[in-house]
């Protein structure tokens, strides 16, 4: 199987994760221009505000990026048709089936990369006519599923005949070399970039990281069924003891509600959910995409 830098256009065989909040046009546009797919994240904006990036990201590079839909999103069904209508030639989707949007998409020539945490989601979905299938194991920031990356990705690359990305738990290279071990055409990163220079989370959150330990990133959500792998602080303390008790979902998300905007734009780091993979215990200092990028694939 070729890489996926092939497929994509790309220097690198990388696709910057589509991180709500986090992923503007402008980020997109750094990270494409370092040698990624560049994405721009749909969680954090309406239809008028994915225009906006759409074009912002047009303006700072030539190189090829796409966008992320979250297809839980209100706004998907508006977030499908931007897409088409701005051009974008890549999408990557989470939270759902984009079934319904695959003729409209591959119509326009929209290349389709849905996030699976699960083999038998990922035959479904290459058989609707996914391009290629990213494969994010449980090692991930955000939303998580039960798999790890390492059990994940080959049982998805035996179950499909497209390209898989692995995702999960990747921040060097000596992860890099690990996932095409595991049959991956390429990778998808995120918590390595929180850290970058271009990166537009506040400082607060970027030190954060740098602190933590890989045991620091923890999560909550698993009584309820809605697992979120953040960095542990006040907030997670609180909502992991309520969710022990018994709390309601209402109640729990009196924890949650607005909290990933408080780490990414206040630098709420005691209140804020200040999202992250496991990898936040091997990054050690602030630094270009560019040199993030070139890092994973150095000899």
């Amino acid at each position: 199987m070729k890489k996926i830098s092939e497929v994509l256009g790309t220097k690198y065989p990388v696709i910057q994760g589509g991180m709500a909040n986090i992923a503007t046009g402008e980020f997109a546009a750094a990270c494409s221009e370092a040698g990624a797919l560049g994405m721009i994240a749909t969680g954090g904006l309406d239809p008028e505000g994915l225009r906006r990036e759409i074009q912002i990201a047009k303006e700072r590079t030539k190189q090829p990026f796409g966008v992320n839909i979250m297809l839980m999103h209100p706004a998907a069904d508006e977030f499908a048709k931007i897409v088409v209508e701005m051009g974008v030639k890549f999408v990557t989707t989470g939270a759902g089936n984009p079934a319904k949007y695959m003729k409209m998409w591959k119509d326009a020539g929209i290349k389709v990369m849905p996030v699976v945490a699960a083999p038998i989601l990922a035959r479904k979905l290459a058989s609707i006519g996914a391009d290629a299938i990213i494969a994010e194991g449980s090692e991930s920031g955000g939303h998580i599923g039960e798999m790890s990356t390492m059990t994940l990705v080959p049982q998805v690359v035996d179950t499909v005949d497209v390209p898989v990305i692995a995702a999960g738990g990747i921040a060097d290279k000596r992860q890099v070399k690990a996932a095409f071990a595991l049959g991956a055409s390429g990778v998808q990163i995120g918590t390595c970039l929180l850290v970058s220079e271009e990166c537009p989370i506040h400082e607060n959150y970027k030190q954060a990281l740098l602190k933590a330990k890989g045991t620091d990133a923890v999560v909550t959500g698993r009584i309820g069924g809605t697992p979120v792998r953040v960095l542990k602080n006040q907030m997670t303390r609180n909502y992991i003891q309520a969710e022990k008790k018994g709390a309601t979902l209402e109640e729990l998300e009196k924890f949650t509600l607005g909290s990933l905007r408080k780490a990414v734009f206040d630098g709420d780091t005691k209140t804020g959910s200040l999202m992250s993979g496991q990898t936040c215990g091997q990054l050690t200092s602030i630094r270009p995409v560019k040199e993030i990028l070139s890092d994973l694939f150095e000899c």
